[in-house]
Parts: C-alpha cells; sequence; structure tokens
C-alpha cells in the first residue's frame, strides 16, 4: 500500500507532501543534471564527462574551460531555464482554463512575441537598435496575454472562451509576422527567421539572472495559491464556495504565466509546444487532477534541454531547438485535439 501524503511543518506553515510527487521530482532533477552534463560533453568537439567535470571543479586547460563554461555551459543552463519557464507557464494556463490544449503557444502569447521581435528587426530595425530584441518579444508576448485577457473578459473569465480568444490572438500575430516578413529585406527576413525557429544559439550568461529572477518570483507568487489553484479545477461555483476569489485568481496566475513565457521567448525565441506538453506529461506522472507546478517546470526544463542536444548532435546540421520540439510536439498536439473532439461528442 503506498504512502499517504505526509505533512512538513515550517514555523507556523504548514505544507502537505505526497510521498510519489518527491520521488518524481527528485528523478526529473537527476535526469536534468544529467541532461545537462551530456549536453555541455557534446559537440563539434566531444569532451568526456571526467574532462567536463575537471572544468567545473576549476581544473582543464584555458581551451577547454572556454568551450565548457563560455559555450556550452551557458546553452544548457539557458535552457533549463526556459524549459522550467515554459513547464509552469502551460501548467498555469491549462489549470486555470481547465483545458488541456490552453498553452501560451494556444493563446497566442508565443506568437505576440514573434511579433515584437519581427517588428524590430525587419520593420523598424533602428528602434530595435535602442530596446533590443529580447526586450521588444516580451513586450510583444505580454501585449498579446493582456489582448486575450481583455477580449475574453465578459463579467469573468471562462476557460472554454480564452481559448478560442486565445487561437483568434494568435492567427492574428502570425499574420502579423508574414506580412512584416513580406515586406523585409532579404538579409533581415533571413535574421528574423532564425529567431522565430527558436534557438538557444545565442545564449549566455547575461540571460541567466533575469531567467532565474522570474522563476523566483513565480514560486513566490504561485505558492500560496496552490489551494486556489486546485479549487478552480472543481468549478468556478465550488471554488467560491471554498473561499476562492475566482476572477482575481485567475487574473494573477494568468499575469504569471504570460510573464514566464514571454521572458522564455526573449530568452530563445518562440519554442513551440514544451508549455502544451509539459504540464500533460507532468499530470500522468504524478495522477493529479491539477498540472503539478514544480513537477511541470522540471519536466519542462529536461524536455528542452534534452530536444537541444538532439537537434545539434542527431543530425549533421545543427537544427534549432523550436524544430526538434514542433516535430516532436504537433502529434501530440492532434492526439489531444482528437482526444477533446472524442470527450464533447461523447
Amino acid at each position: 500500500m503506498s504512502a499517504g501524503p505526509a505533512t512538513l511543518r515550517v514555523g507556523p506553515a504548514a505544507v502537505r507532501v505526497r510521498p510519489r510527487s518527491v520521488l518524481v521530482a527528485v528523478a526529473l532533477v537527476v535526469l536534468g543534471a544529467a541532461v545537462l552534463a551530456v549536453s555541455v560533453s557534446r559537440g563539434d568537439i566531444d569532451l568526456p564527462l571526467r574532462q567536463v567535470a575537471g572544468v567545473l571543479l576549476g581544473g582543464g586547460d584555458s581551451g577547454d574551460r572556454f568551450v565548457v563554461l563560455e559555450l556550452r555551459l551557458p546553452r544548457a543552463v539557458v535552457g533549463l531555464a526556459v524549459g522550467c519557464a515554459l513547464g509552469v507557464a502551460g501548467a498555469l494556463t491549462q489549470a486555470v482554463a481547465r483545458n488541456a490544449l490552453a498553452s501560451p503557444d494556444v493563446l497566442g502569447v508565443t506568437a505576440g512575441a514573434g511579433a515584437g521581435a519581427v517588428t524590430v528587426l525587419v520593420l523598424v530595425p533602428a528602434l530595435g537598435a535602442v530596446v533590443g530584441v529580447p526586450t521588444a518579444a516580451l513586450l510583444g508576448g505580454l501585449a498579446a496575454g493582456a489582448a486575450v485577457y481583455l477580449l475574453a473578459w465578459r463579467g469573468g473569465l471562462d476557460g472554454y472562451r480564452l481559448v478560442l480568444v486565445g487561437i483568434g490572438v494568435n492567427a492574428f500575430a502570425l499574420s502579423w509576422v508574414s506580412w512584416a516578413l513580406v515586406r523585409a529585406e532579404t538579409n533581415d527576413a533571413a535574421r528574423a527567421v532564425v529567431w522565430l525557429n527558436g534557438s538557444l544559439n545565442g545564449a549566455s550568461w547575461d540571460d541567466v539572472p533575469s531567467l532565474l529572477g522570474v522563476l523566483g518570483l513565480a514560486a513566490v507568487l504561485t505558492g500560496p495559491a496552490a489551494f486556489a489553484l486546485r479549487a478552480l479545477t472543481l468549478g468556478d461555483d465550488s471554488a467560491r464556495a471554498l473561499g476562492v476569489r475566482v476572477d482575481g485568481t485567475r487574473t494573477a496566475l494568468l499575469v504569471v504565466a504570460v510573464v514566464l513565457a514571454s521572458v522564455a521567448a526573449a530568452a530563445a525565441g518562440p519554442v513551440p509546444f514544451v508549455a502544451l506538453v509539459a504540464p500533460q506529461i507532468a499530470l500522468r506522472l504524478l495522477r493529479t487532477p491539477v498540472p503539478p507546478l514544480v513537477v511541470s517546470g522540471l519536466t519542462g526544463a529536461c524536455l528542452l534541454t534534452a530536444a537541444d542536444l538532439l537537434a545539434r548532435t542527431a543530425l549533421p546540421v545543427q537544427l534549432p531547438v523550436g524544430v526538434a520540439t514542433g516535430v516532436l510536439g504537433a502529434p501530440y498536439l492532434l492526439y489531444l485535439i482528437r482526444r477533446r473532439t472524442r470527450e464533447v461528442t461523447a
């Protein structure tokens, strides 16, 4: 018989912890560390793991230190952080909308970030030189999230309406990107297409503080909302009966999700499907009624880093990580749509 939840007390606070959650989280941390180590060791010049460990411990020659500490390790760390941010963002949107199809990809946030970046890359490059592509992507993602929220609000937020409006905003943002690319000069369009595919090629240590900062802020804001998040899965009336301010909670959690997805897109470009798939994998690992935030983040980190490793090493030509996640995630999206259609029909 499996052990039940245990209560962890820290001063006046008490948290119920399921042993299965702890075991799965630990396993994912170990898996993420293993994928990071392999990712740092593999490349145009493969390095033995013991050589990588020696560099991390302060040894190795200058060439090995440059390859590990300046080229590969920041890329792997940024990949873990971006994947974690996308996993948590997807878990929040799916829990709030009570819909497995809800994610920053579907709700237009990722496409909005792409529209913001493409605007400064090909339409107003002078503005791009001032604000930078990452900032433009962040503003575009936030603008798309705000548009979805305002258009979906009808005296409250409904999950089904949220997804429909998100699909519309997503289509508009993608149309804007296509129009901008048609008007662009060839060189500018080529730069924009590379960014739109989602890539960790330009990842550096400068990206890490903002990613870790927004992840820490999300943990602080969503930790106290864990009970409210579970209550929302019971329906609005049940949640209100339990004392949850439904509309305010939904709004706050959606803002956190949009910020996470926008910052991730600013660091790595629009990486598709990680935010959609990671929460569903975490849901099945823990067998919970709502996507677990911590495990969803860890799952997203492992998925994105593994996808980047495959994109760099599986073929003779290196591919952007967004291409790899798109190839892996598109069939799963079709599966979710088909299953959702069957549920509605039944």
